[in-house]
């Protein structure tokens, strides 16, 4: 049986995708929402980070813009904080909460995070096993054969487990923004409350992604009989 007209599939796969859709939309709509709303100290998201950066000590990350919408992101590699136009240059609350989080990830590397470690590892296994993984099981189910479908599962978890490790990743980055943006003065403490928000939404995007790369995970493995039972 083909997998992508195997009913079973959807069974699994459509709880993920709903999921992953209703975050993308409420995040884009917190986003929209609170990009409305000027922040009172009037910092653009790179002045922000970089006040929060400042104020923790960390001096050797440098902060750019970046094309695209919301692809704000920390590079550990070049310690750089790559903003998105709309969190670059904006004063609202929303673009100071997204620049915060991922100054937030730049504390993470400044003070070793472990679990921020432990993912960038991850990166390159992960890429190759999420590749090699659709390969191996789509030979597995062209040719009938089970084993070629579980160790197709096998690379697969390596994806489960970088969406797994970036679940407490992303929380911490935001934790650390929620404490770290009043401390230095980047908004008041009444503000603090609608600036996460925006992290909050975002982080629900992580949450669906976790959840739609471990229904995918037993799907094959139910596939590759993991699950059946000999009698």
């Amino acid at each position: 049986m083909i997998m992508g007209f195997d009913p079973l599939y959807f069974l699994f796969a459509l709880p993920g995708l709903a999921l992953a859709l209703l975050a993308s939309m409420f995040v884009r709509s917190r986003f929209a929402h609170y990009s409305r709303i000027p922040s009172a100290r009037g910092l653009t998201g790179a002045e922000a980070a970089q006040v929060m950066l400042s104020r923790a000590g960390v001096r050797e990350v440098s902060i750019e813009m970046t094309n695209g919408f919301l692809s704000d992101h920390y590079d550990p590699m070049s310690r750089t904080l790559r903003l998105s136009p709309d969190v670059y240059r904006s004063t609202s609350l929303a673009a100071i909460g997204v620049a915060c989080h991922e100054a937030g990830h730049a504390l993470q590397h400044a003070t070793g995070y472990a679990l921020l470690g432990l993912r960038s590892a991850l990166v390159p296994a992960t890429n190759i096993g999420s590749t090699l993984s659709y390969i191996v099981i789509a030979i597995g189910f062209l040719l009938q054969r089970p084993q070629f479908i579980l160790l197709g599962a096998l690379l697969f978890s390596l994806v489960v487990l970088f969406a797994v490790v970036t679940l407490p990743v992303e929380w911490d980055a935001s934790a650390r923004a929620k404490v770290s943006m009043v401390q230095a003065g980047v908004v008041t403490v009444a503000e603090a409350g609608d600036a996460a928000k925006v992290l909050n939404a975002a982080f629900m995007t992580y949450v669906a992604a976790a959840v739609s790369a471990l229904l995918t995970l037993l799907y094959y493995l139910l596939r590759a009989g993991v699950f059946r039972r000999d009698d």
